[in-house]
């Protein structure tokens, strides 16, 4: 048994590397006792096979030397690993995902997170490594259906280091079972064409605005431009917006002051002063870089994922800024992706060798610059990014950072049901904003939908909201 070591977090590393480790350390220590469900993007991948032939010892004397040598530069022919993830599935970013895995001699192959969890529960032996957000493992390994990793880890800690807070998150609250080994990270900003900086409210910092200050800028723009040119991803991961950022920064919670009096003053500001600036298109976008590069939206909120285009394309156009902030905070979500190994994996060696690839420092710079998922390992050359993802890594630097952070994780310990919560968010505004409906009857209805899926799943409650020893608790309204 390899001894079991902590990686060391002494090492240099780049400045934004570090500065989101010490943020996400403390959010995610708080709250490693559960998961998260995000719906990103998807995406499977099949590893490498190595083809070396084996050299045979029969050659004569006078060629020894040579077949020595072919010994030990040619490895034992390794089969096919089969990768699947969770990650990177849309068109474009699985095409940028195989240029990287491509030298490596891999592949990959797509798939959601439920038939994933399914897959390994159901014990298909036909997985070496998956690669999933942080929430899809709890229920894996509560079912004894997953490698402890900290072995693999320690081994690849030989000649990289990972950051702390990330192994942190893997360890779900444990000492020794490490459930994942890091692979990348994101989150969440805005976006905006420089036409818009114009018309910022008096006085206001660009990076330290407040959500009101938004909601004022889009309605100078509708006014001056006379159409509205902010947008917002109804129809991507518009739920996250929710979760994440204006909850958290109104109340201070996600789950525990779903209901509360700050909930409802929130809504009302939705409804009467943010969404009537919104893009009606809105309720179409998915990924705000296309309407951002068409000049249909000025200004949007988005992951990183889905903005870069838009900053790569046109770097001088837009600018890259942090989410705005709240009574309570500046609520944003650490988005956290990591490699496991099921423990009925048919070839679990050449799953090592899949992590192994994805976590050098180079294939990281390679994921953060085409895909702007931020490393999970220092080391990493950050000297010369794309423009675009130089804007990109600025605004996350400044957000994770801010005084006033508030990281909201995402949804914790409801496994393959966390597709409920999304939508129990996505229907309280809905109701609200699209249908006129009463506020405190519509946060009292699905605020009772939530409790009971969190008492059903036994979910207990994560980042921002405090601890819970059993399920959540949605607090009575007032």
């Amino acid at each position: 048994m390899i001894e079991r070591r902590r990686p060391s977090a002494g090492m240099a590393s780049s400045r934004l590397l570090r500065l989101l480790a010490i943020l996400l350390g403390l959010a995610l220590v708080a709250a490693a006792c559960g998961g998260d469900d995000d719906d990103d993007a998807a995406a499977d991948e099949e590893a490498e096979t190595e083809t070396a032939e084996e050299t045979t010892t029969t050659a004569a004397p006078v060629a020894e030397e040579e077949d020595e040598a072919m010994e030990e530069e040619e490895p034992a022919e390794t089969a096919a690993a089969s990768f699947v993830s969770t990650q990177f599935a849309p068109v474009e970013e699985a095409e940028k995902l195989r240029s990287i895995l491509e030298p490596g001699g891999f592949d990959f192959t797509g798939s959601e997170e439920g038939p994933t969890i399914d897959q390994i529960l159901a014990g298909s032996g036909s997985i070496d490594v998956v690669g999933a957000l942080h929430g899809t493992f709890p229920p894996l390994v509560d079912e004894g259906t997953m490698t402890n990793m900290i072995d693999v880890l320690d081994d690849l800690s030989a000649d990289r280091t990972f950051a702390p807070s990330f192994v942190s998150s893997g360890l779900l609250g444990s000492d020794d079972y490490l459930a994942y080994v890091p692979w990348a990270q994101a989150t969440y900003i805005m976006a905006a064409n420089n036409e818009a900086l114009a018309y910022l409210p008096d006085g206001a910092d660009i990076d330290n605005l407040v959500w009101e200050d938004l909601a004022a800028r889009c309605q100078a723009i509708l006014d001056g431009e006379g159409e509205p040119k902010c947008g917002l991803p109804n129809a991507g991961l518009f739920h996250r917006f929710l979760e994440g950022y204006l909850w958290p920064s109104f109340t201070g919670g996600m789950v525990s002051e779903f209901r509360s009096a700050e909930a409802e003053e929130m809504l009302t500001w939705a409804r009467d002063d943010l969404w009537p600036t919104m893009n009606p298109e809105s309720i179409n976008y998915e990924f705000m870089q296309e309407p951002l590069l068409a000049g249909e939206v000025w200004v949007a909120f988005d992951h990183v994922a889905r903005l870069i285009d838009a900053f790569s394309t046109e770097p001088d156009t837009f600018v890259a800024f942090p989410t705005p902030s709240g009574p309570a905070g500046r609520g944003f979500m650490p988005v956290i992706v990591g490699l496991g190994i099921p423990a009925d994996a048919p070839n679990p060696d050449a799953g090592v060798a899949v992590i192994e690839y994805l976590t050098r420092p180079d294939i990281q710079a390679q994921v953060l610059s085409d895909l702007a998922f931020f490393p999970v390992v220092e080391g990493v050359d950050t000297s010369a990014l794309p423009a675009g993802v130089a804007l990109e890594a600025e605004a996350v630097e400044k957000l994770a950072n801010a005084d006033d952070a508030l990281p909201a994780l995402l949804p914790v310990g409801l496994g393959e049901r966390g597709g409920e919560i999304n939508q129990i968010f996505r229907n309280a505004f809905d109701r609200v904003v699209f249908d006129g409906e009463d506020i405190a009857t519509v946060l009292e209805e699905e605020g009772t939908a939530l409790q009971t899926l969190l008492d059903e799943t036994g979910a207990p409650c994560w980042a921002p909201d405090p601890a819970s020893d059993g399920p959540c608790v949605v607090n009575p309204a007032g």
